[in-house]
């Protein structure tokens, strides 16, 4: 629990304005893991230059934070969040687990420049998201997704 409440201590900023953050977050992940966006169809074709101010790259962007927010306040109890977002990741987006992983990073880089969160509250996101990208890999599995 210790780890949630370090993350979600920091949250506070990220929840005001999940626009904003989430445009940052995948801006930031096509920019430093370029592969990545071309998992995004409808972004696969936009220039890195125009990422930054695509409503729709931020759109969707809050889109993932929102659901990172609900898997942060299920403290682990994430199972009936989890399946349905494994669900899809795999059957219908194609989205290898190792992205999972990218995108953490990146999110702990944002949270740490936007947030507040410090190299103790990183290190406590990157271990709540080894146990949800673990539990997505099993869900994976399940589904014989072998992404």
């Amino acid at each position: 629990m210790a780890n949630y409440d370090l993350v979600l201590k920091c949250w506070g900023p990220v929840e005001a304005d999940y626009t904003a953050h989430g445009g940052l977050v995948l801006t930031r992940l096509f920019t430093e893991y370029p592969d990545t966006q071309q998992l995004f169809p409808k972004f696969a074709g936009v220039a890195q230059g125009e990422l930054a101010g695509s409503a729709a790259v931020s759109a969707h962007g809050a889109t993932v934070l929102k659901k990172l927010g609900e898997l942060l306040k299920a403290r682990g109890d994430h199972a009936a969040i989890l399946k349905p977002l494994a669900t899809s990741h795999a059957n219908t987006h194609k989205i290898p687990i190792n992205n999972f992983r990218l995108i953490t990073e990146v999110i702990a880089k944002v949270m740490g420049e936007k947030a507040g969160l410090d190299a103790a509250g990183q290190d406590a996101l990157r271990k709540v998201m080894a146990v949800v990208i673990a539990d997505m890999e099993a869900a994976y599995k399940e589904l014989g997704f072998s992404g």
